[in-house]
């Protein structure tokens, strides 16, 4: 049984061709890790630190969420930075890991409210991965089959997360957010993705 399913829908601000922000799902037997990242600002060099970021969350994937936030931080020195928000899960504990640095936003919206509220929030705390990293430190929150995961860049207005529907479409519900939410300033991105491989 697949562990999860995903969507997502990006755009560039308008005059620019490639977007900086990128987004990250891999899949193990052992876990899964998310991540939507923004490369500062917009244009080639935010899509080049974007890049660089991505390729070090994928080298090392397996790490705990904060060693990954940290290496990626020491590899971005030389670039302008990203903000990112990022997740880990364990589907045999049922449980993830989830840590945010800047102003990528995260909700999760649980399919039924045995395990917590309805929908919990990501706390973000203030920085830049590759310029200033503040003290960082996970949240750890029960998940089960059926809690989607949203994530969405600083293009989204933050009004998205009180328009979220329970059972919708990952890559329908990504296409909707971004029509609906995106703010055309800067470049945009939603990822959602349905935990369907969790243990009850």
């Amino acid at each position: 049984m697949p562990l999860l399913e995903y969507g997502f829908a990006k755009s560039a601000v308008p005059g620019h061709g490639e977007s900086g922000d990128l987004h990250l799902v891999r899949c193990t037997r052992t876990g899964i890790l998310i991540a939507a990242i923004d490369g500062l600002g917009h244009g080639q060099q935010a899509a080049d630190a974007a890049r660089l970021a991505m390729s070090a969350l994928r080298a090392d994937f397996d790490e705990p969420v904060i060693s990954l936030v940290e290496r990626c931080h020491e590899k971005l020195r030389r670039t302008r930075g990203v903000v990112l928000s990022l997740a880990s899960i364990d589907p045999e504990k049922g449980m993830m890991t989830w840590l945010g640095v800047g102003n990528v936003q995260g909700v999760l919206m649980r399919a039924n409210c045995t395990n917590g509220p309805a929908q919990e929030m990501l706390l973000l705390r203030g920085g830049v991965v590759g310029a200033q990293l503040p003290p960082l430190q996970a949240t750890v929150l029960p998940i089960a089959r059926g809690d989607t995961l949203y994530f969405a860049t600083d293009g989204i207005g933050s009004g998205f997360s009180a328009n979220l529907v329970t059972l919708e479409n990952p890559q329908r519900a990504a296409d909707r957010i971004l029509e609906q939410f995106q703010l055309g300033i800067d470049d945009a991105l939603v990822l959602v993705a349905r935990l369907t491989g969790i243990h009850p």
